[in-house]
């Protein structure tokens, strides 16, 4: 026997070598941390040049260690965009907080599979719990159901699938869409600027069409105007269609508008249709005083969404998920098998994520969560998100100083958009309207382009009404006063560089 365990291959570092290698990444990390603001935020490399770093044959043998983590530092961190850089304004990307890379490394030692009690007790009863902190902090019922997600097209597609299942006029559990005493048609709401393409994922993962989406029309100021919505949901209801959910944008992803979440409450409540509320951008900002009042009728939704890993500072992945009514969600997922639960009762057993969500796999997201909450606290949160916001509030009065910018928003929480449009391009008599309006697009593509080959900041375009916008989401722990004023200088004097070469 023991000469045919000897013959067994066992690939674990000893101890001590574990120690050595564990000391030696943790002290890359602290390092990259100590200079994550000296970094350029973009590579300013081609994909083909990047391809090229990492061409390599298959490993036919165990390489070292050592020289696996070196790689890191030679190949990786020259080559990554550093989305915790304090400039770094693209997408909505959180900056990651250094808790919870820690939390991470903890969550891969124990390996614990989160789908299920057995396999993760204490990775079941935190997720519990911390679901119920995020819940108290937004002002959402704390007896309410959810869980994490990879983020937030997985966590809205649990809610609608969840909608869907609970709303339906027949059991889709069973029949799915493929009922064919079923005529009628199943429809999506969501505002025509700024609702946000997870839901068409969505549409798409639940393969009810694209055009199921019903686009309600905007306010001035970006929120669903509720009028047109309660026309659409009448007219498709007369049409034979089953409008089973509406979707209000809570934070949305270029203006941060925060659509009238009573008002809409009231008008599914009347039709008996789901609400769901997709602040998978914005819903934390409700725990900020003095933003709570836009946040009114948050507690009424079906179902809410957020992403730790956006504006809670989480390592990514992580998205969030929450259903004010457990037993609908457990009722849209839940699945038998006996080597899941096991055949017998036993009272060594409890919640299984599997029954609650679209994953039965599951990893230990709520740890880095669980830890994060900890560290900063409540109040901890309240200040960094309201430095965001004071961020962006700097960034609005800079626009607003210059002649040579324009904004389409007064910003509300930290997203914000706004447009390079210099004086001298606007009284070129020369160039018609629509003329005028594409150079500005193109220009403003092209500061855009520059800035991020230039390492100092990485900012995206966008559309608002029609046209090519700069647009910077500012959720990073890091991003100081100091900072937005680089990026708004450096956007100015690109921009300039550009005009004068038009010019020659």
């Amino acid at each position: 026997m023991q000469d045919k365990e000897e013959l067994f291959f066992n690939p674990d570092l000893t101890p001590d070598e574990f120690k050595r290698l564990g000391y030696k990444a943790i002290d890359m990390i602290a390092d990259y941390y100590s200079h994550i603001r000296e970094l350029p935020v973009f590579p300013a490399r081609t994909s083909t040049e990047i391809e090229s770093v990492f061409k390599e044959d298959l490993p036919a043998s165990s390489q070292d260690p050592d020289d696996i983590l070196n790689e890191w530092v030679s190949k990786i961190l020259p080559n990554t965009t550093h989305l915790g850089s304090p400039r770094y304004f693209g997408f909505v990307n959180g900056s990651g907080s250094m808790i919870g890379t820690l939390a991470e490394a903890l969550a891969a030692a124990l390996n614990m599979n989160a789908g299920g009690w057995k396999p993760a007790p204490a990775a079941t009863e935190i997720e519990r719990r911390t679901i119920a902190w995020i819940a108290e902090l937004i002002g959402y019922p704390v007896d309410c159901g959810g869980l994490f997600t990879s983020g937030g097209t997985i966590a809205n597609f649990t809610a609608i699938e969840t909608a869907l299942r609970n709303v339906a006029p027949y059991d889709t559990t069973e029949k799915g869409l493929q009922n064919k005493e079923f005529k009628g048609r199943f429809t999506i709401y969501m505002s025509d600027h700024e609702g946000h393409v997870s839901i068409v994922r969505v549409a798409d993962l639940l393969n009810l069409g694209r055009e199921s989406i019903r686009l309600v029309k905007s306010n001035a100021d970006f929120t669903m105007d509720t009028a047109d919505l309660e026309r659409k949901l009448d007219e498709d209801i007369a049409a034979g269609c089953v409008p089973f959910c509406v979707v209000a944008q809570v934070g949305s992803i270029n203006v941060g508008a925060v659509d009238p979440l009573a008002e809409i409450s009231r008008v599914c409540k009347l039709r008996g249709i789901w609400f769901h509320a997709d602040g998978a951008c914005g819903a934390v900002g409700a725990m900020l005083p003095e933003k709570r009042s836009m946040y009114e009728g948050l507690e009424l939704a079906d179902s809410v969404t957020l992403d730790p890993h956006k504006w809670l500072y989480i390592p990514y992945e992580c998205g969030c998920v929450l259903v004010r009514d457990p037993e609908k969600l457990r009722r849209a997922f839940s699945l038998t098998a006996p080597y899941l639960h096991g055949v017998l009762p036993t009272e060594y057993t409890g919640m299984y994520y599997l029954d609650y969500g679209p994953q039965m796999s599951r990893g230990f997201l709520a740890l880095k969560v669980w830890m994060t909450l900890k560290h900063y606290g409540a109040e901890g949160y309240r200040k960094l998100l309201a430095q965001n916001n004071k961020c962006v509030e700097y960034l609005d009065e800079l626009v607003r100083g210059s002649d040579d910018f324009e904004t389409f928003h007064k910003p509300s929480l930290f997203i914000y958009s706004f447009r390079y449009a210099p004086r001298k391009l606007k009284s070129n008599s020369a160039l018609s309207k629509l003329e005028l309006e594409n150079k500005l697009d193109e220009l403003n593509q092209r500061i855009a382009d520059s800035i991020q080959l230039s390492g100092v900041a990485f900012v995206m375009t966008s559309k608002v009404l029609g046209k090519i916008v700069l647009r910077l989401s500012v959720c990073s722990h890091r991003t100081t006063l100091a900072d937005i004023k680089l990026v708004f200088d450096k956007l100015r004097d690109i921009g300039d560089s550009l005009v004068n070469e038009m010019k020659r």
